[in-house]
C-alpha cells in the first residue's frame, strides 16, 4: 500500500531498462497496491488509478518505451444501466465494481491495449469482477501482435488458443503468485510445488501455442513465500532469461522472435487452427471463430 515509493521504484527500474535498449518493460501483478483488499485504505488508492496510469503514460513517453505496468487495481462506482430509483426515496442504483486491469502503453504514451483479469484465483472472487464472457483480444503494438494475460489465467489453454487464433505471438502475464497459493497438501507433497507448476506451465504454453510468453512475478524476501521466477519463455529453449524467487531485480533480455516461425514451421499449431476441417473449430479459429 505505499504506492508512492512503489511507484518510484518501478520508475527507476523502467528508466534503467530504456537505457539499455529495451523496447518493452514489464511489471508484476498489484505491483502498486500488493493485494490486501480487505484493508480500510485499500479502496481509497484503488479509485486513484487513472492518475496512476496517467504517471505510466507520462514515463513511457519520456523513457521512449512500451510498458506494461503490471496490473491496476481500479474501482468504479457506476449507476444502474436503467437508472432505476431505490426505496421511494429517489436514489439511482449504483454498482460498485473492483477490476483488475492490465495495459499496454506504447513509447508515445498511448495505451494500444486493456484487458480485464478474467479467471479469478479463489480469493479474489469475493472481491473482484471478473470479465467473464468478454472475448480475449489481441492489439497491435510497436513489438508485433500482442495479447494479454493475468495471473491464473496461466491455467486456463483455452486463453491462449483464443489470443494465438487471433495472430497474436507474444502473450504478456503479469503475476502475483506465492508458493504458498499451494494447499496443505500439495505443500506437503512438495513445498516447491507452484514453482514447479510455474516453470511447466511457462514452457508448455509456447511450446503448444508457438509464443514467446512474458512472465513477470512478485519476487521478494525469503521466508515468505514469494515464488518469483519471471521469465521470458520460447519454444524450443524455454526460459530465455529467468529471476530467482527471492530478489526482486530486473532483466534485460533480447529476444529473436524468428524463433517463433521456425517453431511454428516444425510444429505447425498456427496451421491446424486456420484449416477448415480442424478438429475444435467449434471454439476456436484462425479465421476469427471463437
Amino acid at each position: 500500500m505505499q504506492i508512492d515509493s512503489n511507484f518510484a521504484k518501478a520508475a527507476t527500474f523502467i528508466r534503467s531498462a530504456a537505457t539499455q535498449g529495451a523496447q518493452l518493460a514489464v511489471l508484476p501483478e498489484y505491483h502498486l497496491t500488493n493485494w490486501v483488499p480487505k484493508d480500510p485504505g485499500f479502496i481509497g488508492l484503488c479509485e486513484q488509478w487513472e492518475t496512476w496510469l496517467e504517471k505510466y503514460k507520462s514515463l513511457a513517453r519520456e523513457c521512449g518505451i512500451c510498458i506494461v505496468p503490471g496490473t491496476i487495481v481500479e474501482f468504479h462506482r457506476e449507476e444502474g444501466e436503467d437508472g432505476r430509483e431505490l426505496g421511494g426515496m429517489g436514489e439511482k442504483e449504483v454498482r460498485e465494481r473492483l477490476l483488475n486491469v492490465a495495459y499496454f502503453i506504447d513509447e508515445k504514451g498511448a495505451v494500444k491495449g486493456k484487458y480485464v483479469k478474467k479467471n479469478l484465483w479463489g480469493p479474489e472472487r469475493e472481491h473482484l469482477t471478473s470479465s467473464g464472457r468478454d472475448v480475449h483480444e489481441v492489439f497491435d503494438t510497436p513489438i508485433g501482435k500482442v495479447g494479454m494475460l493475468i495471473c491464473w489465467d496461466l491455467a486456463f489453454p483455452e486463453a491462449f488458443r483464443e489470443l494465438i487464433a487471433q495472430g497474436a505471438k507474444i502473450i504478456i502475464v503479469p503475476t502475483f503468485w506465492t508458493l504458498n497459493d499451494c494447499n496443505e497438501a500439495g505443500l506437503k507433497q512438495n513445498p516447491s510445488a507452484e514453482a514447479v507448476f510455474l516453470d511447466s506451465i511457462l514452457t508448455a504454453r509456447a511450446f503448444e501455442n508457438t509464443c514467446a510468453v512474458v512472465f513477470a512475478n512478485a519476487g521478494g524476501p525469503p521466508g515468505r513465500g514469494y515464488a518469483g521466477l519471471s521469465q521470458v519463455t520460447v519454444p524450443f529453449i524455454g526460459a530465455v532469461t529467468r529471476l530467482g524467487s527471492c530478489a526482486e531485480g530486473m532483466t534485460v533480455v533480447d529476444v529473436d522472435l524468428q524463433i517463433l516461425e521456425d517453431a511454428e514451421a516444425n510444429y505447425k499449431v498456427r496451421a491446424d487452427l486456420e484449416r477448415d476441417d480442424w478438429h475444435y473449430d467449434y471454439r476456436h479459429s484462425g479465421k476469427g471463430k471463437l
